[in-house]
């Protein structure tokens, strides 16, 4: 059994757990850019940004997280922390309410979901880490839909990642059925047949989303159609929060 339902629990792991396990660590990505030198001044907006994602990030992964705690993780200072919570609860991107012992619980409001996710793109389109990441991802998919015996695989969503995606492809026992792109115009894109339409079912095992304008519109179209555990993502893009299921062997 390779599934996780949509809250991360289940008898198998998460991409995100997989790629844990396998040596593989979440950076902050203030402290990042600040580690290569991409930014010399704390009034660079890059850098104001990045912090502005890591506390989303922070806050999003545990809502119990103390500012000294978000301090160590993200390298700065505890004033620095203090006023960056400050300016996303103005900005009505992070609420914050009262839990007994004096102790404060900060949660991520929609308005902050959706500054999370474009923080996390233009940083992933920014990062020269953006081309490897995307890589060791797909081949730890492939090898994950390979272990659960789903070998035919269609992409969904013609950009970037869907070029990587078919580069990872080349050395690993996949069969890429094609890419499916809504509303397509081309029959191929690079050497790769193109859908307009979602091809039959029985086509293909799963389906992996490659798309970056609207990953997760696309995920709610595929999800009308096909079973959850058959809808695959890379973590970059569950950074967005698309819901991310392994898929399911049927080998038992």
């Amino acid at each position: 059994m390779c599934s996780v339902d949509e809250h991360g629990a289940g008898s198998g792991a998460s991409i995100q757990d997989s790629l844990s396990s396998s040596g593989q660590h979440h950076v902050r990505f203030g402290r990042l850019l600040a580690s290569i030198g991409r930014i010399t001044s704390t009034n660079d907006p890059e850098l104001k940004d990045s912090i502005t994602l890591d506390i989303l990030t922070a806050v999003r992964e545990d809502s119990s997280v103390t500012q000294r705690t978000l301090a160590d993780q993200l390298g700065i200072a505890l004033g620095l922390t203090n006023f960056y919570l400050k300016r996303c609860v103005q900005k009505g991107l992070i609420k914050i309410t009262s839990v007994p012992a004096n102790r404060y619980s900060y949660y991520l409001t929609p308005k902050g979901f959706a500054e999370k996710s474009r923080l996390t793109r233009e940083y992933l389109f920014e990062s020269f880490k953006y081309f490897r990441a995307a890589r060791q991802q797909f081949g730890d998919i492939f090898h994950q839909c390979v272990g659960c015996g789903q070998t035919k695989i269609l992409l969904a969503g013609a950009s970037d990642l869907s070029e990587i995606a078919v580069l990872c492809s080349q050395d690993k026992p996949v069969e890429l059925i094609g890419i499916f792109q809504p509303g397509a115009k081309k029959d191929r894109e690079g050497g790769i047949e193109t859908f307009s339409r979602l091809p039959n079912v029985t086509k293909f095992d799963v389906v992996i989303i490659c798309d970056i304008e609207d990953p997760i519109g696309l995920y709610q179209q595929l999800s009308a159609k096909l079973e959850a555990s058959r809808i695959l993502a890379p973590d970059l893009l569950g950074e967005l929060d698309i819901p991310l299921r392994l898929v399911e062997s049927t080998h038992g």
